[in-house]
This record gives structure tokens, sequence and C-alpha cells, in this order.
């Protein structure tokens, strides 16, 4: 049996939260929101992809954000994303050095981290 590969992150949301996602994760981010199955949206959240990534929002009672904890998403162009996401007013951190990369860090709107990575 071999792993061979990641279908989706989960993510967790207070309720509520989705109409905020779609603006990070589907206006800022560019990804596509895809309709959940209807035995899975009767309980929230949303789900988002882009590329081979896939990003999931749950809605979790008493949520607390995941600072440590987090995706790594690999985009086509850092510098112009980090400038989307401050004209959005979604603050974004150079990363530390990583051979081969360029990487930096942003919050959801739920203060979940979200790591940024473009390959050099």
């Amino acid at each position: 049996m071999t792993i061979i590969g990641i279908d989706h992150v989960q993510l967790a949301m207070p309720h509520g939260g989705e109409d905020q996602a779609r603006r990070f994760y589907g206006g800022v981010l560019g990804m596509d929101e895809i309709a959940k199955p209807a035995h899975l949206a009767v309980g929230g959240g949303c789900w988002f992809e882009s590329g081979t990534a896939r990003v999931h929002l749950g809605v979790e009672d008493g949520h607390r954000p995941s600072r440590k904890a987090h995706p790594a998403l690999l985009v086509a162009d850092l510098v112009g994303l980090a400038r989307r996401l401050e004209m959005a007013g979604v603050p974004f951190m150079p990363g530390k050095p990583l051979a081969g990369f360029r990487r930096g860090d942003t919050t959801d709107p739920f203060g979940n981290r979200i790591e940024l990575m473009e390959r050099l």
C-alpha cells in the first residue's frame, strides 16, 4: 500500500463564515468554489480548488484558528499575489529562505495560517 497524494486539506471556520470564506478563497486567492454534496452541505462550510489544490472549510463549534499547522499552497506569482492580498487588506509576511522556493504566510479570515510558495 502506498500513499499517492493528498486529496484536500480541511480547515475549520466558525458558524456563518461562508461569505467571508468565499471573499478570501474565491475573491482574493482566486480559487473556484466547488459545490459540496447535499448530504455534507447541511452542516455548512464550503470547498475550493485551483489546479490540484483543494481546500475544504468546515464549521467547528468553538473554532480556534490553526496558527502552526497549515496548508502550503503552490502559487505561480508570489509577488503578485502578495500585492493582491495587501490591496485586499490581508497581511502577508515574507517567509524564511528555503532552497528552491520563494515563500510567505498570510491568514484566512478565521485566523488560520496559509503558507504560499512559489518554485524558483
